[in-house]
């Protein structure tokens, strides 16, 4: 079969990796089920207030405080997909430490930016529509046009940046259009040693 411009796949930094379809259909009506009954709020950055709303578990980044902080414990509804994004990434349950849902409603982006420093892993699950993902270098002198890269991150999919596409470039995402987006983002923390 011959492959046009726009089959070709991009090429992904080093570090990160994208698999379709992680969830099915059902375990994504199920888990957007179980986040209509958590209270999320409007996410403030710095003093301002983020167009998305979010509900975080274990321990998350204090962007105000500049550190981590406890919050609550992640709810067992959501130890199946911890499971499954433990045994896609070869750890253990555990060394997951935080869980944030994101609700982006249309309209909602995320600027460039690089994840907060103490954590090693990002893994994403998104849910109930897709998302115009964008990486580029974090050197400024790399960051060309055609440096950037652009990647559909399908519903039910799953994402993950660790090592250099966590610290050697950022990401960012562009609006959705027609209906609210949904992400589950877990963060493994560095090792202290």
């Amino acid at each position: 079969m011959l492959q046009t411009l726009f089959d070709i796949e991009p090429r992904l930094p080093e570090g990160f990796t994208y698999q379709p379809e992680f969830i099915s259909k059902e375990e994504e009506e199920h888990l957007l089920q179980i986040i209509s009954s958590l209270e999320m709020k409007q996410m403030q950055f710095h003093q301002y207030e983020a167009k998305r709303r979010v509900i975080s578990f274990g321990q998350g980044w204090s962007f105000t405080e500049q550190q981590l902080k406890e919050g609550p414990p992640i709810p067992s509804d959501f130890l199946f997909l911890i499971k499954k994004i433990a045994a896609q990434r070869s750890i253990d349950c555990e060394e997951i430490a935080q869980m944030l849902i994101t609700e982006y409603p249309p309209g909602a982006i995320i600027n460039w930016h690089r994840d907060a420093p103490p954590f090693a892993s990002i893994a994403g699950v998104s849910l109930k529509s897709d998302c115009s993902f964008k990486l580029r270098p974090q050197e400024k002198e790399q960051q060309t046009r055609k440096a950037t890269i652009s990647l559909n991150v399908q519903r039910r999919s799953l994402y993950i940046m660790q090592g250099k596409a966590k610290t050697d470039w950022q990401h960012s995402t562009a609006a959705a259009v027609d209906q609210p987006r949904y992400s589950i983002t877990f963060r493994t923390l560095k090792s202290n040693k």
